[in-house]
């Protein structure tokens, strides 16, 4: 099953157009929602209001060598190795997510785009590269949500508790979960196959569609964010800024003590 293209073999019922027209209607979907959420939230013009700031406490310049550094080290410390994360299991649980989300998403647009009628002989790596990655997806989304989620019961919530916080996480899961279920019943030649297909096109589009709504669009504010905050400590302007008060660290996270009366 894994060396199986399902979106070759879905061609005869769908037209490869269709599939090629829905693919970029999530794209403009998801910049239309980036977007939304920039002007909403005002997070483009907060960071370069934050960043004319912080160059008012310059100690010292950076020079082009030195930003490039730090721009390769953002890059490789907290964009591609997750290094914002002090909890060793969260971090390894968001790394699969993460690289098995793009490498899904690569996959489909190639397989979309390129080898979406079975006239087209698909090289067998790329189909077993899209199941793999939206089984690592499933593996670090499921093993996010059941073993390292905030225990939500410790806090008087129910376990079963779902917040707008939550819309990314689920949807992602969902849409790659009705992903293998689809590929698999569409392998088998089952008459449920259509119905997978449908229930797929719905997380999916739920999943692109939330943009505005969800935490999709953080991970483009994410790298900016921390390359800046590295340029602050280069320059010294980050140590002129009001600094929290000390507090003990538990799993990675500050938290205040209990108070006893």
């Amino acid at each position: 099953m894994f060396g199986y293209n399902p979106f070759a073999t879905l061609s005869p019922s769908v037209s490869p157009v269709f599939m090629q027209a829905y693919v970029l209607l999530m794209v403009a979907l998801v910049l239309a929602g980036t977007l939304f959420d920039m002007a909403h939230k005002r997070n483009a013009a907060y960071f370069f209001a934050n960043r004319r700031k912080t160059r008012k406490n310059n100690q010292r310049a950076v020079g082009t060598g030195q930003a490039a550094s730090i721009a390769l080290q953002t890059a490789a410390v907290d964009v591609l190795a997750s290094g914002e994360f002090c909890n060793p299991r969260r971090r390894v649980a968001h790394l699969l997510g993460m690289y098995g989300f793009l490498l899904y998403l690569v996959t489909t647009l190639i397989l979309v785009f390129r080898y979406a009628t079975p006239d087209v002989l698909t090289p067998v790596v790329l189909p077993v590269l899209w199941h793999v990655g939206a089984l690592m997806v499933c593996l670090g989304g499921y093993w996010f949500w059941f073993f390292i989620r905030v225990d939500v019961a410790a806090e008087g919530h129910s376990p079963f508790r779902f917040v707008q916080a939550d819309l990314f996480i689920v949807a992602l899961i969902k849409s790659t979960t009705l992903a293998l279920i689809w590929s698999w019943l569409q392998w088998a030649g089952s008459p449920l196959a259509m119905w997978a297909l449908g229930l797929y096109l719905i997380a999916t589009t739920v999943l692109f569609g939330s943009v505005a709504w969800s935490k999709f669009s953080h991970m483009f504010y994410k790298p900016a964010a921390a390359f800046q905050r590295r340029m602050d400590e280069a320059n010294g302007s980050r140590r002129n800024l009001p600094q929290a008060a000390d507090k003990p660290e538990t799993f990675g996270s500050v938290r205040d003590l209990p108070q006893h009366y």
